[in-house]
């Protein structure tokens, strides 16, 4: 009996541990132990990121919510002096941020966690491995003689980007669309992913959910890079639907919009916003329950 009532405890435990582990994102800790944000954007971390310079751009969670990275930049358009950064969190509390890899910047995890993708200066992208001592020094694995801009690998394999694999040069970025970039046999393939999400402008910034269901596009660009977020979401037929606003509150006035992200548990969209270097800042905003209303609003 005794042997029996240490077993059920020890069962207990158990699941006590793995619940604990499960529920990190429900925790107080989640999301750098900071207040979520209700269905009007704020600015995400308030003067906890940015010590010299700005913060800017797509940042990643690891799957356990443990682990964050974003960029840091001197100024908008000008990649010297910038980086990326990684807080952690050790079990009690979130660690200072610290330098992860300079020069490398719009991190983007593989489904898997085992994988960061980083852009370079020349538009080529760069990957780390993880280890049991943390990242391996990145590597160009992508340095083609077109862009690849914000790439984003998702559950199936294929990876998502903004590129000009069809037309112009990698500097010229009116000719980059919303692409699918996919390896056949050591080769790869980059296709436009074609109307009604690509327009005559530049198309580059988005974010893709891992299973392909949905993308987030910066969208009704100005000649000055103002722009709006637009969601588009993908029909059974692999097509998708036509981009609809994200609504009035987050897309208010004029602004840059870019780095758009969609934590691992659904619930928050990040993203970079401002009308100048000035003023640009990360901002949050509750995300589930919108998500369903536009997927409703879209008949998808």
């Amino acid at each position: 009996m005794k042997l029996n009532l240490l077993a059920a405890i020890s069962v207990c435990l158990f699941c006590n541990c793995c619940n604990a582990q499960t529920n990190f994102w429900d925790s107080p800790n989640a999301c750098l132990g900071l207040k979520k944000p209700g269905e009007t954007p704020e600015i995400f971390a308030k003067g906890l990121l940015a010590d010299s310079g700005i913060v800017l751009g797509r940042v990643a969670f690891s799957n356990d919510g443990k682990e964050f990275y974003y960029t840091y930049a001197r100024h908008w358009f000008d990649s010297r002096g910038s980086g990326t950064k990684q807080k952690t969190f050790d079990g009690k509390q979130w660690k200072k941020p610290t330098i992860l890899f300079k020069d490398l910047a719009n991190p983007a995890l593989s489904p898997d966690g085992k994988q960061m993708f980083l852009g370079g200066t020349n538009s080529e992208v760069w990957e780390a491995r993880r280890t049991n001592d943390g990242w391996t020094v990145p590597v160009i694995v992508y340095n083609k003689i077109y862009g690849l801009y914000n790439f984003q690998p998702t559950n199936s394999g294929v990876c998502y980007a903004g590129s000009n694999a069809n037309a112009g040069n990698k500097k010229d970025y009116s000719t980059y669309d919303f692409c699918k970039f996919t390896i056949l046999n050591g080769d790869t393939l980059v296709e436009s992913l074609g109307a009604p999400l690509n327009t005559n402008g530049f198309d580059g910034d988005l974010f893709v959910a891992p299973d392909e269901s949905f993308m987030i596009i910066s969208a009704n660009e100005t000649p000055t890079y103002e722009c709006e977020l637009f969601i588009s979401f993908r029909k059974p037929d692999l097509t998708w639907t036509n981009p609809r606003s994200l609504g009035a509150v987050i897309n208010n006035g004029a602004a840059h919009r870019f780095g758009q992200y969609v934590t691992p548990d659904k619930k928050y969209l990040i993203y970079t916003k401002g009308t100048s270097e000035k003023d640009c800042s990360i901002y949050w905003v509750r995300f589930d329950t919108l998500l369903v209303k536009l997927k409703a609003a879209s008949g998808s």
